[in-house]
């Protein structure tokens, strides 16, 4: 484990490719149930570069009436799907939290595809962590701070790395410049998933 940044922890590796191989066809499951879609952005309704879906009890959408979290797809209608148990694994290794998280979006990138710098502050608890997992090509990454024109940090996430920002880091700006087309043979037809773990809402008072 490296910390990049307070707050950021990086962790090369972290997804063996036997394990990654594994997750891969659980999240094609997971696709099967909760179909890909292009979220949009609010107001404008301009479409995003990726496509994306959720799994666990939660899943966060974007379209006309803004970001949020909603238990079911936008388009069936269905309660996401459960999250894998090996993501669950993952969370509880990693995130030194008490809770499990809600919500797991998952973000596929074709070669053309980025994410402009953003902060993930659609949830009520933010002493939760934000936990990423990277499968496939690898992709620039840029984090930095809370202030969008600060100064940032690039990194070279590639299929298996772990990234977990939390306290300090919790609502840092953070996106992908740029996806490097072919650098893993994780995917067949290539691109990259990215499997972000939140915790949306604040748990119950002991």
């Amino acid at each position: 484990m490296r910390e990049v940044l307070p707050g950021v922890q990086y962790h090369p590796g972290y997804l063996d490719r036997v394990v990654q191989e594994a997750l891969v066809e659980e999240l094609r499951g997971v696709a099967r149930a909760a179909p890909f879609f292009t979220p949009r952005m609010p107001r404008t309704g301009k479409p995003f570069s990726v496509r994306m879906t959720n799994c666990g009890s939660l899943g966060w959408v974007s379209d006309e009436r803004g970001y949020r979290y909603q238990p079911t797809h936008p388009d069936t209608g269905a309660p996401w799907p459960p999250m894998p148990e090996r993501l669950l694994a993952a969370w509880r290794e990693l995130a030194g939290y008490p809770h499990d998280p809600e919500a797991c979006l998952v973000n596929f990138y074709e070669a053309k595809a980025k994410m402009g710098l953003h902060q993930d502050r659609d949830e009520q608890e933010f002493d939760a962590p934000v936990l990423s997992l990277s499968l496939g090509d690898t992709a620039r990454f840029r984090i930095g701070g809370t202030a969008r024109s600060g100064p940032t940090v690039t990194l070279r996430l590639a299929s298996g790395d772990a990234l977990v920002f939390g306290g300090p880091a919790r609502l840092a700006f953070h996106g992908v410049d740029r996806i490097i087309a072919g650098s893993s043979t994780l995917l067949p037809q290539g691109g990259r998933i990215n499997l972000t773990l939140r915790r949306v809402t604040r748990p119950p008072a002991d």
